[in-house]
């Protein structure tokens, strides 16, 4: 029996292991990289008057859907039939074969939520992208400069989650009702070497003053960490930037302090877990970490907004180890928090996660998962309802 001299199989391995490390390099060098970019705050002409509860209720299931999670909110404009929209996952169970992305919208005339329907089908994307999609989840809606809708979601093929793609879908309908809206994939986000897969997006995207936007994402094998994604005024990607050096924080929310002063406030894979921070002092180009929030994390999503200058909200899980307890929290500089209003309060293996939040309307709106089965959602503003 012939056995392989070591020294022959190191050999053997040099080239191979050569290939991999200039594919990764040119990855990186030929990689979009980000040029500062100036943020704005979500809300216009917003006061510092507290904010008071104006209503609450659940967004419309598709019928015959016994499950829901991941809720992403987008204001629409003035001249929309609808203050907001609210797109989700659900189906008969998270990555069950019927999993698609909902949609409801909430009525300016009627002011409730119109029935929910259908816009992204399993199947139908993965016959568009040329390779079959085991799994959908965690959409995030934007609305371009041209007020069309676009649609980042989690897309999977073999595997779990975490090697999951990103696909990027734009509107293209025409109408302005729900009924109407319709979307085509534009790509799969050309985010990795390999293959673009273990990278998830979750939180909502930041607004420029160009009309472009920051997604933020995380990359999700082994380890954790979050990154920017810079996309102009169309919906063209352009760039991206690791976020952090840490390997235990994902899904990251972008909160503004002012246009090239910004946090991103994390969710924390640890056990005894905190919201982990980061900041950047130059629109985006570069990234620090800093200490850990006091507030805990018990490994779950959070939602944070910058409504006004000095004036900043978080919606999150205040239990140390479950996510039975949701909170809406305020803040001056985005470090130091105190509590503004209980959104959900329960016990045992209750669960409200994933929330998203917007300002639309003159009011801040938070949606939420509701014990995997139904997305809850609540509305603020200056004044009583």
């Amino acid at each position: 029996m012939n056995v392989t001299p070591w020294r022959v199989l190191l050999r053997r391995l040099v080239f191979p292991f050569l290939l991999c490390l200039c594919v990764m390099a040119w990855d990186v060098y030929f990689r979009p990289a980000t040029g500062p970019a100036r943020a704005v705050w979500t809300s216009s002409g917003v006061t510092h008057q507290p904010l008071v509860f104006q209503s609450r209720g659940h967004i419309p299931m598709p019928a015959n859907t016994p499950a829901a999670h991941a809720s992403s909110l987008v204001a629409m404009p003035l001249d929309s039939p609808y203050a907001l929209m609210a797109f989700w996952f659900a189906g008969a169970k998270e990555s069950a074969p019927d999993i698609g992305i909902a949609a409801s919208a909430f009525d300016r005339h009627s002011k409730s939520w119109v029935a929910a329907r259908f816009v992204v089908d399993r199947q139908a994307l993965g016959r568009a992208l040329g390779f079959g999609v085991r799994r959908l989840g965690n959409p995030v809606a934007w609305l371009d400069a041209r007020q069309r809708l676009h649609l980042f979601v989690v897309a999977t093929g073999l595997g779990g989650w975490a090697a999951s793609r990103i696909v990027h879908l734009r509107q293209i309908s025409n109408g302005s009702l729900l009924s109407e809206l319709s979307f085509e994939p534009e790509r799969v986000l050309p985010l990795s070497w390999f293959w673009n897969t273990s990278f998830l997006v979750r939180t909502a995207p930041m607004p420029l003053q160009d009309g472009g936007m920051v997604l933020p994402v995380h990359f999700e094998l082994g380890i954790k960490y979050p990154v920017a994604l810079r996309f102009d005024a169309s919906g063209v990607f352009s760039g991206m930037v690791r976020m952090s050096r840490r390997t235990h924080l994902l899904q990251p929310t972008l909160v503004v302090q002012d246009e090239s002063h910004w946090l991103a406030l994390l969710r924390d894979q640890r056990a005894e877990g905190r919201v982990g921070v980061v900041q950047t002092l130059d629109g985006g180009q570069h990234w620090q970490d800093l200490p850990d929030l006091p507030l805990v994390n018990p490994d779950a999503s959070v939602a944070g907004l910058g409504l006004a200058p000095g004036r900043m909200v978080l919606a999150h899980n205040t239990s140390a180890h479950s996510r039975n307890l949701l909170d809406l929290s305020q803040s001056a500089d985005g470090l130091h928090w105190s509590s503004l209003q209980p959104l959900a309060q329960g016990a045992g293996t209750d669960e409200y996660s994933y929330p998203a939040m917007v300002w639309a309307d003159d009011s801040l709106w938070v949606s939420y998962t509701d014990q995997r089965q139904r997305i809850a959602w609540q509305r603020f503003g200056t004044q009583p309802e």
